[in-house]
């Protein structure tokens, strides 16, 4: 299967929307297909991502090291630290690894193609603040009967396992 490297696609959606239990599944049936997929998660709850604390490589960030790095038995950790770290900054340090696939949960705002979970009938409103969508996941068969009337976009229920041939052939295409 020939992928165009790396394929980036957004999974977005409101919170408790199930866009972390998605995205991880979604990567083991990538994975499992033989496709190498990486994956940014946006920490959208204000503040920074909770750090083990205690840790060696804790410490050297705590003290003022701009990045640290733990590798053992082959999983490397990195923690930096940095005014800010864009999302373009986020794929090209991925792009180390040379994914087929980047998915990145959040960043709604950014314009790269998009899956979007929604859970309940008020969170369609999401659908037309949105760019780049390229299919919904929906929970609610209202949910489905609304996109079909008033979108030209493919839907999936979330149960729906088709959903990754189509991530599949986005990722091939």
């Amino acid at each position: 299967m020939a992928v165009v490297k790396p394929v980036i696609l957004q999974i977005v959606g409101y919170q408790n929307s199930g866009k972390t239990t998605f995205t991880a599944k979604l990567i083991e049936r990538l994975t499992n297909l033989g496709i190498k997929t990486t994956a940014i998660k946006h920490h959208g709850h204000g503040g920074k991502p909770d750090v083990p604390e205690g840790k060696d490589s804790s410490r050297y960030v705590m003290s003022g090291a701009a990045a640290a790095i733990v590798e053992g038995g082959g999983r490397l950790v990195l923690q930096a630290e940095h005014e800010k770290f864009s999302l373009e900054d986020q794929i090209q340090l991925l792009a180390f690894f040379h994914p087929d696939v980047i998915l990145i949960e959040g960043h709604k705002s950014a314009n790269y193609p998009k899956l979007v979970m929604v859970k309940e009938m008020a969170d369609t409103i999401l659908l037309n603040k949105l760019d780049n969508l390229e299919a919904v996941l929906y929970w609610q068969e209202d949910i489905k009967r609304y996109i079909e009337t008033n979108m030209n976009i493919p839907c999936f229920s979330i149960d729906d396992e088709s959903v990754v041939n189509f991530i599949v052939q986005l990722c091939t295409k």
